[in-house]
């Protein structure tokens, strides 16, 4: 797909039988970024034209989503999500990487560093969480109505989770028509929504998963970490912030007032300025310009 919107080049690579589809833009550090549900590396189009001046902007659709085509047999768990971005991480040969995560991308992405160690070297988290969340009474009731199976239904049927969550997770702008259709096309068939049908019930179901990705957080802890956080998001609260806030002591914190969920769309101005002044990147930029 290329078009005014999204005029970036689409790459594929075979990753665990899976077709994986990623955007591959401009030079210098790797910054990879990881969308959550139901989006797809569309998510992330301006913050990719913003920074690939100056950085090697790498987005990839976790399988089911976007354009990427899963194997059969796939489930569209989380932990098989880390699996993916950690295998794709070695099948493209990427080192010294600073991961953007936001929502998903944030927790399946901080169980990809986890896995692979020595191929990242930064952290930039924007509204998500790393530790299972059972007996919270939002999320509590999320995982039960939104992840039961009346409401997969609806979303396999009806794209109900585009036409919910895009507007509900942006504060500041509405997506507009032509960018709600970006998001419909890529989860166009029934077949197609299952792999964002399937996330909303895991938020409770994958609390093992959660759970050793938060025993493991002590062996990323010191990585450099810039939280950007939508301060009016309803999903994740001040609570998660601070609990990051407490997980990574080397962080910078950029609270954008106002932002909602989707954060890298509904401020990206801020979003791009975020990253571009953070220090820990400036000097990833300035070593590699040296180099």
């Amino acid at each position: 797909m290329s078009d005014d919107l999204f005029p970036f080049a689409s790459h594929f690579v075979e990753v665990e039988g899976h077709t994986v589809h990623y955007v591959d833009e401009g030079s210098g550090p790797i910054l990879l970024f990881l969308h959550g549900n139901p989006t797809w590396s569309f998510l992330w189009r301006e913050v990719i034209a913003g920074l690939s001046d100056k950085f090697r902007c790498v987005a990839l659709d976790f399988p089911g989503f976007g354009l990427s085509t899963p194997d059969p047999g796939y489930r569209y768990l989380p932990e098989e999500h880390a699996e993916v971005v950690a295998s794709f991480v070695d099948a493209l040969g990427l080192e010294d990487v600073t991961l953007v995560g936001q929502d998903w991308g944030g927790i399946i992405g901080m169980a990809a560093v986890q896995r692979r160690p020595g191929s990242f070297e930064r952290l930039v988290l924007a509204n998500t969480w790393a530790w299972p969340v059972n007996g919270i009474f939002h999320f509590e009731w999320f995982g039960r109505i939104v992840g039961g199976l009346p409401f997969r239904f609806l979303v396999r049927q009806l794209n109900v989770l585009v036409d919910w969550f895009m507007p509900v997770g942006h504060k500041q702008r509405q997506p507009t028509q032509a960018e709600m259709d970006h998001y419909r096309r890529a989860l166009g068939t029934p077949a197609r929504r299952q792999a964002s049908a399937v996330l909303p019930g895991q938020i409770l179901a994958s609390r093992a998963f959660f759970a050793d990705v938060e025993s493991e957080l002590p062996s990323i802890a010191h990585l450099p970490t810039l939280i950007i956080w939508g301060d009016a998001d309803i999903a994740f609260r001040r609570e998660d912030r601070e609990r990051l806030q407490e997980t990574f002591p080397e962080h910078e914190l950029i609270n954008l007032e106002g932002v909602g969920l989707y954060t890298e769309s509904d401020a990206p101005e801020e979003f791009i300025a975020a990253l571009r002044n953070w220090e820990p990147l400036q000097r990833a930029a300035a070593h590699q310009g040296d180099s």
